[in-house]
């Protein structure tokens, strides 16, 4: 909860107003306050509608008890009833202007921590060893990097955890590879290409009986801990993590080896998680394998849909070890809520665990656990995006790109150095990647497309960056700093338009953070850039006619502006470099 929210104030106000007036106990959120478009009004409150039945009295009366009994002189202008029962609020000027005058001094812009902060097991990324990282990883990578720095700002405790996948039949199969290829442990080889080195394996084990055999008789090895196999084993993952490092490094991502934990890492849990399960009764044996029936989930043919946790054949698949990692998490590190960012076709699969979790005891009343879906990256027509021959696009390659294009948009309008260019063109190649996919509501398909998101016009990454710089701009040619102590005047609509939007900053913390929805910080940071440029174009700042107490509030104006657009970025991940 944001309470340094504009909105939960007047909720609590409200939420007196209605104590008082009738006697009704709500919580400020209950008040269902909610920003207005309209000319004139600034909030708007729909709690009346709501509430008519409870208290058994006509809507319009309700929200004519909240205006009679508002105790919010200091807060509020004016207060109407308008429609069947909505209450239109307009803030008082003179607390709009003291409050954004604050922000100043405060460095997380108004966006208090929460009171009750919750301890969050975050699973994102989750490339597979011995395959470079393509387009596919992106989407999990980003919206999970965003979700770990709203979280934390937000006040709680965010442990990631990049669940990779190690372990299994195909590592017999490399690492056999690996020994014909001459590597050692401490050899010093590296595998300069992990797609065509994947590709060469499974090739001589589909074409080599022999080899075939030996990589069969090698799993066997790993999976008996074998220390010569895996000693090979975990230079194949060293091998790989390097990689994904370089994509993570050139993405801004904070995941770091020390966050890896892969499917080889539960595999010691796997065989008590199912002797614990078999012994709370809750198994039961279908077609030769060992399944769970969470209640709720059928078939086509309207049968019990089985959550398979061993094989026919003794094998462990994906159901073992996402109950194993909940078993885990909960259990042994203690974090209340569980979150994975995981393509929605995994819908059924998560909800699934969940339930079986829930019948295990792995998760109780005092857990939450959450498959955060999303959908797919589409190419310009319309299908999911691929490379001209077919195949997936690297990620490495997708993001060169991206810094290729950028340079050629700065190059056009910067007057930097070469080494500055470079640098700016990183943030603004790999800020539109992060951005396209951000400020699109992440349960939807998107169209990449590089025209779009690397426009300076309309809700790109681009142009908050190119408002942000020209805030530095103005206040660099200034050549002042803006007091703390500053006043600010709200005398033009424009003025007034900019405090009201910089107030806002928490409310959309909030929803992002709490709805698991980086697009709404999106959008909000766009309104923002849009009301600053509303109000560069019609308040000029240092024209030498502007009285200089004008001067000040309006460079404060311009400093919260690149405060709240600086900060807004780095929650989503993406630079806002000073100049452009």
């Amino acid at each position: 909860m944001a309470y340094g929210d504009v909105g939960i104030e007047l909720g609590a106000r409200v939420a007196a107003a209605l104590r008082r007036g009738l006697g009704v106990e709500i919580t400020p959120a209950e008040a269902v306050i909610r920003p207005s478009t309209r000319d004139g009004v600034d909030y708007q409150c729909n709690a009346a509608m709501s509430l008519a039945k409870k208290v058994g009295k006509p809507p319009r009366e309700v929200a004519r008890s909240i205006v009679d009994n508002l105790d919010s002189a200091d807060l509020v202008a004016t207060t109407e009833v308008a429609g069947p029962g909505f209450v239109n609020i307009r803030l008082s000027d003179a607390w709009l202007a003291g409050r954004a005058a604050a922000l100043l001094g405060d460095d997380r812009l108004g966006v208090d921590p929460v009171p009750d902060p919750r301890r969050y097991a975050l699973d994102y990324s989750s490339p597979n060893v011995a395959k470079e990282m393509h387009v596919g990883h992106l989407r999990s990578t980003i919206i999970g990097d965003a979700l770990l720095r709203l979280l934390r700002f937000a006040g709680h405790e965010v442990t990631p955890h990049n669940h990779v996948g190690d372990w299994g039949t195909p590592f017999g199969m490399l690492i056999e590879h690996l020994l014909d290829e001459g590597w050692t442990p401490d050899g010093g080889h590296s595998i300069s290409d992990l797609n065509g080195f994947y590709q060469a394996a499974r090739a001589k084990f589909d074409a080599d009986p022999v080899f075939a055999d030996r990589s069969r008789k090698r799993v066997v090895a790993l999976q008996g801990g074998d220390e010569a196999t895996l000693a090979l084993w975990r230079r194949l993952v060293e091998e790989s993590s390097r990689h994904f490092q370089k994509v993570y490094g050139m993405l801004g991502i904070e995941l770091t080896p020390e966050d890896m934990y892969g499917e080889s890492f539960y595999n010691p849990y796997l065989d008590d998680t199912i002797a614990d399960l078999e012994a709370k009764g809750l198994t039961r044996v279908s077609d030769g394998a060992v399944c769970v029936f969470p209640p709720g989930f059928s078939n086509r043919e309207g049968e019990p849909l089985p959550l398979i946790v061993r094989k026919g054949d003794g094998g462990y698949g994906y159901a073992t070890t996402d109950l194993a990692t909940a078993r885990y998490w909960t259990g042994e590190r203690g974090m209340t809520d569980l979150l994975y960012v995981v393509g929605t076709p995994q819908a059924q699969h998560f909800a699934m665990v969940f339930a079986a979790s829930r019948m295990a005891g792995y998760l109780t009343d005092d857990h939450t656990a959450e498959h955060i879906g999303f959908g797919s990256i589409l190419g310009e027509d319309g299908k999911t995006i691929r490379t001209r021959a077919g195949g997936s696009v690297k990620l490495v390659e997708l993001l060169e790109d991206a810094v290729d294009n950028a340079a050629k948009t700065v190059a056009e309008r910067s007057s930097l150095d070469a080494d500055a260019q470079a640098a700016v063109a990183r943030a603004v190649g790999i800020g539109a990647v992060k951005y396209a996919d951000l400020s699109n509501d992440r349960e939807k398909d998107y169209v990449f497309t590089w025209s779009r998101m690397l426009a300076k016009e309309g809700n790109t990454s681009v142009y908050l960056q190119y408002a942000n710089a020209r805030c530095h701009s103005v206040l660099t040619k200034s050549g002042t700093t803006p007091a703390a102590d500053t006043e600010v005047l709200l005398g033009s609509p424009a003025e007034r338009a900019l405090a009201l939007a910089l107030l806002r900053l928490p409310a959309a913390v909030e929803a992002a953070a709490t709805a698991y929805a980086p697009h709404k910080l999106c959008g909000y940071l766009y309104e923002l850039a849009t009301t600053f440029t509303a109000f560069y174009d019609g308040c000029p700042i240092l024209k030498p006619d502007v009285p200089a107490e004008v001067r000040a509030s309006r460079l404060v104006l311009t400093a919260l502006t690149s405060a709240v657009l600086t900060r807004g970025l780095e929650l989503l991940g993406i630079e806002a470099p000073r100049e452009l």
